[in-house]
Parts: C-alpha cells; structure tokens; sequence
C-alpha cells in the first residue's frame, strides 16, 4: 500500500468511526435545516394571496417539521416549526373546521419547545398570545399571558405581535399612552421589516386604538 493509500484509508476509516461514534451530532444538523426549511414554509404561506397556495405550503412545513422532530426529539426549533404548520394550517381554514386533536398536537408542539428551551422567544410569544385569547374554562390565563408577552417585549425589541396584543389589553384597561406607544411601534418594526402578514393587523390596531383614544 503505498503512503497516498494508506493516508487516504486512515481518513476514510477516520470518517467512518465518527459517523458511528457520534450520530446525534449529524441528526441535529440535518433536524436544524429541516426546521428551518419549515419555518421558511410558514412564512412563504403566511405571505401567499391565495388560499391553495398558503395551504400547500403549511402541509409542506408540516411535513418537514415532523421529519426534523424524528431527527432530534431535543429540538426546541423542530417542534416549534411543528406549531407553526400546524396553527397556520388551522388559521387557514377559519380555526372552525379543526379537531380536537390537532388543537392538542399544536399546543403539545409548542408546551414542548418551552420546556426544552424556556426562552424560546417566538414559542412564549406564540404561548403568551394563547393564554389571553382562550377563555379560562378551556385554560386560559391572561394575566400570566401578558407577563410572558412583556418577557418577550423586553428580550425581543423587534417583536410585533406581542406589543400588539399588550396594547390591546392596555387600552381595555385605560392605560393609554402605553398602548398607543406600544400599537405605533408595533406598526412601525412590521412596516421597517416589510412584514406583508402582519402589517394588515398592525394597522388595524393602531387605527383602533387611535379612534378609540380620539373619542373619549
């Protein structure tokens, strides 16, 4: 064997031994990218005009998420990718035509990014929102809700929903400076990010706010 040989067997044998040694390393790559191949899926669906489309492509980030949470069960981003086909899926059809079950994979999706990443900001955001919009009976909480969309608040500063829901819950309260400053940065951060899916609600908000401020 002359010494090409052997150099080039020893860094075959080499490469081998780690692929052997250490798969999980390998699985959380590949689980990385498909999760973040997902969440590409949601945004593109979230953007699309037509229903089909959007529709086309939360099953495609569903389907891309669930191989990443078979890759690496650890992966906070996997199953928070999982949610968001999952939830945009059901946004899709109006939140009417969804099953009890899926309601449960959603939120059994999302419970699970938090518990392995408890500052997973896009997961408290997505959780936050949940808790005040779900009436108590069914296990809503606004107030702990709210206190995770201010966490979110002041660990994200270009978060946008979460200050549009805090406003809301600001004005119906009557604190109103807070939630016009919190509805006009909001409007601002989706209008700077080119955020075509949430500026619709963004200026919805702070067209309410303003005329609900303006009449008192």
């Amino acid at each position: 064997m002359t010494m090409t040989h052997r150099m080039l067997y020893i860094l075959f044998a080499s490469m081998l031994l780690s692929w052997l040694i250490i798969p999980g390393v390998w699985a959380e790559e590949s689980s990385q990218v498909l999760a973040q191949q997902s969440m590409d899926e949601c945004q593109k669906g979230r953007r699309a005009k037509d229903e089909s489309v959007r529709v086309a492509h939360f099953e495609r980030g569903r389907e891309l998420a669930e191989k990443a949470v078979v890759l690496d069960e650890h992966s906070a981003d996997a199953h928070f990718a999982l949610f968001c086909s999952i939830g945009e899926r059901m946004r899709a059809n109006g939140e009417v035509m969804f099953s009890v079950f899926e309601y449960g994979r959603m939120m059994e999706a999302l419970d699970k990014t938090l518990l392995l990443n408890p500052h997973h900001v896009d997961a408290l955001s997505s959780k936050g929102t949940i808790l005040i919009e779900v009436p108590g009976l069914f296990g809503g909480d606004a107030e702990k809700g709210e206190a995770m969309l201010r966490e979110v608040i002041q660990k994200d500063p270009q978060s946008i929903n979460a200050r549009m829901v805090v406003a809301r819950l600001c004005v119906e309260r009557g604190e109103d400076q807070e939630a016009f400053d919190l509805a006009k940065k909001a409007l601002e951060l989706a209008r700077a990010a080119n955020r075509d899916d949430l500026l619709p609600e963004a200026e919805k908000t702070f067209s309410e706010i303003q005329t609900k401020l303006a009449s008192k």
